[in-house]
């Protein structure tokens, strides 16, 4: 047996006994409670959770803190007779300037809690300091507007509606059992001064009688309003007693071991292997280092995952350069399309009402994430401020299909070969998050060519509304619902995801500029000029004001976005910077002037730019539950402030336009979009032309007829 052959032979069977042993897999919590070997390394992971101290100003509150913030508010004299109902409990980060100037070895800066509170119908929005075990500030009804709902208020409005004489009735009535019945809460939304004054959810029904799946058998027409102060019924919509529940038949989504037709052959089992382990290191939990990037990442209760503190090394010095100070998705609104009674108000806005980190889930390994993968855990409070943990919810693996990074063949140079080519292997950041029907997945990609990439990925359910016996699709030219299976119809709707980009490109400030590509046309020929009719070029436009940096994408009327430092030049005199890069994305078709879109104006413009401010991070609005939209980035870009050659935030919108088919039946397979921030003019030139190419012998090939053939 040769050398390659015998280190094929052992990896195989290493594989072979992990895999049998289930050793291999990471943790994660949906294991049966029999395994107790993962039983004991969860357990052991948890552990060092508990006694996890901070190590970097942006590391989120450990257990202990929670912990302490807990005990001070129950000290704190407006709380210590009726404790508040805790909607969000997070780390109050430092001063940007604070972090900015922060190196490994010093003391953190002060350690402080934000917290939002409900008592007595009043929001309470405090700052806790941990080192002086006090809180420093606190005010009541800062906006308009509730904090995100919290998973034990939607249970208890469930328990309320159910123990409803007339809402058991409408339930059996329909030939369901109570037993059966599962429940979603779509946002509320704000419609007027009617629905003022009042904390309250509406909760909608399905039936799993016959399927997992119950997001396909709803319970048409039947909406149950509850006040979430008093716990208790304030109305009840029940119009929909003659609609039939869809069947049942085919909704399943579990995979029980089903063989597809004969005809269809089963795709091999395919996998990344790393014989010499990732090239990644994660450092004391949040600090990532990857070829020349480094960042901070953490999982965050309302915006999911957090990106921060992201710089990149130059490809000739060596240098550590800033890139961007934070990302991350500040809202995810999302309105149907329909103006049923049932269905008008359904115009989600995920992060502020729900929280993307809330809802998140534990990833599965080797489907949501690869071999080789590191997870993260998120640590997060319930309803009475004490702390849990959230396992598995953050992935960062590298990636490689098969993709060219750059190449080039010159065939008409002497001898030549075959062209020079690099690989393109990536680094990819992860969260899903499940928010009810639907699932959003959030990868940030760093690419050894200074580009990241931010892409989102939707998944999950679709909002099935059930059609009368009657209904058949209209398939003329007027507007139709489509149908997606038997008596089922896939509403239409739409998603669009506001990311918040603080942009430090080689320091704090920065400009944004218009690269705005203009069609010439050649006048007054000579006989010696080109005979071509029309070019365009380039203009450069820097804009002063919010206003100039509002933008609407056109395909007709293109442009370049870029953010650049003009205090920082190339050696050719180009100012460093960073462009980003829209790929397919959608704009809203609604009114101005309606209700959801007044609340969601911050989706108007797909790319904005507002000066820093360490209060403006949320484009929803601070308190977006039943917020009437006076709080958002729209209503705070108003003021167009300027924004040249100042710390700046650019903020960008990804959209969706969704119209349901067949396919997306019982449940969709993923659709995405993107859009890239890739430097432009930060490098003296190719950032990876020194990288060297793979080589056949730089990995073993391991299959079994290699392994076997000794």
């Amino acid at each position: 047996m040769d050398k390659l052959s015998s280190l094929c032979f052992l990896i195989l069977s290493i594989v072979t006994v992990l895999v049998v042993s289930r050793l291999w897999f990471p943790i994660f919590v949906n294991l049966p409670p029999e395994d107790m070997n993962d039983e004991k390394q969860s357990f052991e992971k948890h552990i060092s959770l508990m006694s996890k101290a901070p190590h970097h100003p942006l590391d989120p509150l450990t257990v202990q803190e929670i912990n302490k913030v807990r005990d001070i508010l129950s000290s704190y004299e407006p709380f210590s007779n009726s404790f508040p109902t805790i909607h969000s409990l997070a780390l109050e980060e430092p001063d940007k300037s604070l972090v900015l100037s922060w190196e490994f070895g010093d003391p953190l800066p002060p350690r402080r809690a934000a917290v939002v509170g409900i008592l007595h119908e009043q929001v309470h929005v405090l700052s806790i300091d941990l080192e002086l075990h006090r809180v420093i500030r606190h005010t009541a009804n800062p906006t308009r507007g509730y904090p995100m709902i919290t998973i034990e208020e939607l249970l208890s409005a469930f328990d309320v509606a159910l123990a409803n004489s007339n809402v058991q009735k409408s339930i059996l009535a329909r030939g369901v059992k109570l037993k059966d019945v599962k429940f979603l809460s779509p946002s509320p939304g704000w419609f007027g001064k009617e629905e003022e004054g009042r904390r309250f959810a509406k909760l909608q029904f399905y039936t799993l009688q016959g399927t997992s799946n119950y997001y396909m058998r709803p319970i048409e027409g039947l909406t149950v309003t509850v006040d979430l102060n008093k716990q208790e019924v304030i109305k009840i919509a029940d119009t929909g007693k003659g609609i039939p529940i869809p069947r049942s038949a085919n909704t399943d989504y579990i995979y029980n071991g089903e063989k597809e037709p004969p005809e269809i052959k089963q795709i091999n089992p395919i996998s990344i292997e790393q014989p010499k382990g990732p090239s990644f290191t994660v450092e004391n939990g949040h600090i990532v280092k990857w070829g020349r990037w480094e960042f901070h990442i953490k999982p965050d209760q309302r915006a999911g995952m957090v990106i921060s503190r992201v710089m990149v090394r130059d490809s000739e010095t060596g240098e550590l350069r800033n890139v961007m100070y934070k990302g991350f998705p500040s809202e995810l609104y999302v309105p149907y399309m329909d103006f049923d009674e049932h269905w008008y108000f359904k115009t989600y806005m995920d992060a502020g009402e729900y929280g993307l980190g809330l809802l998140s889930t534990s990833l599965v390994p080797l489907n949501d994430c690869p071999r080789n993968s590191y997870y993260m855990d998120g640590v997060f409070v319930d309803g009475n401020g004490k702390p849990y943990v959230q396992e598995n919810i953050i992935c960062v693996f590298e990636r490689y299909a098969g993709d060219i990074s750059w190449r080039h063949t010159d065939t008409l140079l002497p001898n030549a070969k075959s062209g020079e080519a690099r690989q393109k292997v990536t680094l990819v950041a992860r969260m899903t998050s499940t928010l009810g029907n639907y699932d959003y997945i959030i990868d940030w990609e760093f690419q050894t060519d200074g580009l990241i990439r931010v892409e989102v990925g939707l998944s999950g359910m679709l909002m099935i509304k059930a059609t009368p016996k009657e209904y058949t699709e209209n398939k003329d030219n007027e507007g139709f619902e489509p149908l997606v299976s038997e008596n089922a119809i896939g509403v239409v709707h739409d998603h669009y995801i506001t990311f918040y980009l603080d942009m430090d490109v080689d320091g704090v400030n920065n400009s944004f500029v218009n690269i705005d590509l203009v069609k010439e046309e050649q006048v007054n020929k000579s006989p010696k000029s080109s005979p071509r009719k029309s070019i365009y070029k380039p203009y450069k436009k820097v804009a002063k004001m919010e206003d100039e940096a509002k933008i609407i994408l056109s395909l007709v009327d293109p442009s370049e976005f870029h953010v650049v430092n003009p205090t920082k030049l190339s050696r050719l005199g180009n100012p460093s910077g960073y462009k980003i890069v829209p790929t397919a994305t959608a704009a809203s078709l609604l009114d101005l002037d309606d209700p959801p879109q007044i609340r969601s104006a911050f989706t108007n413009n797909q790319i904005w730019v507002t000066p820093y401010n360490k209060n403006e991070q949320w484009a929803g609005g601070f308190l977006a539950y039943q917020s009437r939209g006076d709080d958002t980035l729209a209503t705070w870009s108003q003021r167009n402030r300027p924004i040249e050659n100042r710390d700046i935030v650019l903020w960008y919108t990804l959209g969706f336009h969704h119209v349901p088919c067949q396919e997306d039946f019982p449940v969709m397979p993923i659709v995405s979009s993107s859009f890239d921030l890739k430097p432009v003019n930060f490098f003296d030139r190719n950032p990876i032309l020194r990288a060297a190419p793979a080589f056949v012998d730089d990995l073993p090939v391991c299959n079994v007829r290699s392994s076997l053939n000794f």
